[in-house]
């Protein structure tokens, strides 16, 4: 039997999802949220094994919402059934802990077979979505980062904030913002999670 909690904030598409998942043999609802802040204070008592969240929420957003949970249950398999197609969330929610995404107007046979498998270690994504992550990862060398770039990335890496990356590299706080837009451009990514995941992926710093 694999448990699923479902967090949508739409009423309609959060119920149709429940009647799905429990009326096919082998799965179970057990629980359902609206919201991330409802269910991050109730999992650890009634976990699932999978959750579908949605990204689009009231509130904290299913990125955030999916961090702590991770923190909380990193043994839970997240999901992400969402209409966001833009690689920004995609690659966010992937570095955040998601093992797959799909688009709401998956059919249900393959959405329940997407929840399969993730249990079995997959990682299921709508086809769009699958070329976007496949066209990221062609080899298409990126322009070179310089020393002090590097050096920036490789703070970035270890989480600091751009003041405290200022104050250890004695430069300005500014400074550290253009070196990073430039890191960004250079490694074809739009935000820190991404840079860093690129970095560590790509040993482009030593840790």
């Amino acid at each position: 039997m694999i448990n699923v909690t479902i967090i949508e904030d739409d009423e309609d598409i959060r119920k149709s999802l429940a009647i799905l998942v429990n009326g096919t043999a082998g799965f179970e609802c057990i629980n359902c949220y609206s919201d991330c802040e409802s269910a991050i204070a109730e999992i650890e008592s009634d976990p699932p094994d999978v959750i579908l969240m949605d990204i689009g929420l009231p509130g904290m957003s299913g990125i955030e919402g999916m961090r702590i949970i991770k923190n909380k249950l990193p043994e839970i398999d997240i999901l992400i059934l969402t209409v966001h197609e833009d690689n920004q969330r995609v690659f966010e929610a992937l570095c955040a802990g998601a093992c797959g995404y799909l688009i709401k107007d998956t059919q249900p046979g393959k959405l329940l077979d997407a929840i399969q498998e993730v249990r079995c270690g997959g990682a299921p994504m709508s086809s769009k979505i699958a070329r976007m992550v496949v066209n990221s990862f062609k080899i298409n060398p990126h322009e070179e980062l310089t020393n002090r770039e590097t050096e920036v990335l490789s703070q970035l890496c270890k989480g600091k904030s751009y003041k405290m990356i200022a104050d250890t590299l004695f430069i300005s706080e500014e400074t550290v913002r253009r070196h990073i837009k430039n890191i960004y451009k250079k490694l074809q990514v739009g935000s820190k999670s991404e840079a860093v995941a690129k970095a560590l992926k790509e040993r482009l710093v030593s840790t």
